[in-house]
């Protein structure tokens, strides 16, 4: 799956994806690790990837501002870290690509909550 990792989710979480075989971008690799969340979510519907975030501010741009562009929202601490990556594996085995490019996805330790946009 094709994934664009926000400045703020873990190295050790970028690690794991690409050790499950996804394709990973972090922003910093763009150099965009100061660009506005409004820009990182332009540049995941341009690079036709998922957002992946720990910052809570990206439901907002989703759902009222209408970006219409998937974001997989991590609710986790580094003492929650195993946990939520378990879930986060089951929600990237569980949807397509389509479905998540186009759903809000929290993911936090044994749950998500998937809501289509």
């Amino acid at each position: 799956m094709k994934l664009l990792l926000d400045q703020d989710v873990y190295e050790v979480t970028a690690r794991f994806l690409l050790d499950l075989g996804h394709d990973v971008v972090k922003v910093s690799e763009l150099e965009m690790a100061t660009a506005s969340d409004e820009d990182n979510l332009q540049k995941a519907a341009e690079l036709d990837r998922i957002l992946i975030t720990r910052d809570r501010d990206y439901g907002n741009l989703v759902f009222v501002r209408q970006m219409r562009i998937g974001v997989l929202y991590l609710r986790m601490l580094p003492k929650d870290r195993d946990l939520v990556h378990q879930e986060l594996k089951r929600v990237l085995d569980e949807y397509m690509a389509d479905e998540l490019r186009s759903a809000f996805v929290v993911v936090e330790t044994g749950r998500h909550r998937f809501r289509k946009i």
